[in-house]
């Protein structure tokens, strides 16, 4: 079974043409595209998350809120920047977050992508150790991260207040939370790593390296390369997979003045540097939907993973967005394996 959820970068900007003209509308509109999307039988409400610059950034707040009101959709990150986080901090949030949703936390991190600041993450407090990269920090950060959620001893107990001299954990503790940690992986080496850490394995519409094979090929075979690591790791339960696209299916004439004039560019593999290297990012599927859903069904990737993220120009409205995740539901999502859940 296929699992269909949103993702919104969240973005805001006081523009003709933006419903999200401040940082009020964008919170507020994502809450109410998760409500929406649970009552169209969407599985996954998600959001990006960006520091200094006019998008999302505190993700746990807001994932409280739409958990507060929806009582059946996944609500998750696709991805926390964990150079940016206290480890601690982040695990006292993640599972207090978990708790008030009943388990339906999916939380996507990773080392982060380019960003609008130089080293941002030390004007937060963090600065990598002597001989250590930002990618090392993120792992270690990471790391503590895992341990803390997983119920491990973290601080030395005050036998004063305690009366037990052993390690006490952080609270609250969530059971499951540590099997609903994703990793954000743009490299075939960096989804074998996260399979050894026992990650669940996120991929979106960007890999930072390039073979001049079809992005979409690249990618199922960074999946098979992370579902071989799992295998041998020997870990017990099954992973999940999440892959992101860009679906702008046609079927209206506002659907036709928003994206009927996208470039054919747009609507192929790009190549390009970034941080230093050549990356490939994936194409974006624009049209009818018969025949977006016949492009889905051969994507690779689409087919490898057990769940399809969906970026949604949150720009353009809850209205507008709704009205998108409904055609895609009813006329796409059926090609590639998907059934509605509890749609109301």
């Amino acid at each position: 079974m296929k699992r269909i959820g949103f993702l919104s970068f969240g973005h805001w900007q006081p523009i003709p043409g933006s419903a999200t003209r401040a940082a009020r509308d964008a919170l507020v509109q994502t809450i109410e595209l998760a409500v929406a999307a649970e009552e169209l039988g969407i599985d996954g409400a998600y959001v990006r998350v960006h520091h200094f610059a006019r998008q999302l950034a505190s993700p746990f707040p807001l994932l409280a809120a739409m958990a507060a009101r929806t009582s059946r959709i996944e609500i998750g990150t696709g991805v926390v920047d964990m150079r940016y986080e206290n480890p601690l901090y982040a695990a006292e949030e993640a599972a207090a977050t978990d708790l008030i949703s009943d388990g339906r936390l999916q939380l996507g991190i990773s080392r982060g992508s380019p960003e609008t600041a130089l080293r941002g993450y030390e004007t937060f407090g963090h600065v990598p150790a002597e001989g250590m990269t930002d990618a090392g920090m993120a792992r270690a950060h990471t790391e503590l991260f895992l341990a803390a959620i997983d119920g491990a001893g973290i601080a030395q107990a005050n036998p004063q207040m305690t009366g037990t001299s052993g390690a006490l954990m952080i609270q609250p503790q969530s059971a499951g939370l540590r099997e609903r940690i994703w990793w954000g992986s743009g490299t075939r080496k960096t989804a074998v790593w996260t399979a050894e850490q026992g990650m669940n394995l996120m991929s979106s519409t960007l890999l930072t390296e390039d073979t001049g094979v079809p992005f979409h090929e690249l990618q199922a075979e960074q999946i098979a390369l992370y579902r071989a690591a799992w295998a041998e790791a020997g870990w017990e339960r099954e992973p999940r997979v999440s892959v992101s696209r860009s679906v702008l299916p046609i079927v209206s004439d506002v659907d036709r003045a928003y994206f009927g004039g996208m470039a054919d560019g747009e609507q192929s593999d790009q190549v390009g540097y970034l941080d230093g290297g050549l990356a490939r990012f994936g194409k974006s599927y624009v049209g009818e939907p018969d025949a977006i859903a016949t492009e889905l069904a051969a994507d690779a990737a689409v087919q490898a993973a057990d769940t399809l993220l969906l970026t949604v120009p949150n720009q353009l409205g809850v209205d507008y967005n709704a009205h998108l995740l409904e055609t895609i539901a009813r006329h796409i999502a059926p090609a590639i394996g998907w059934n509605a859940a509890g749609a109301g």
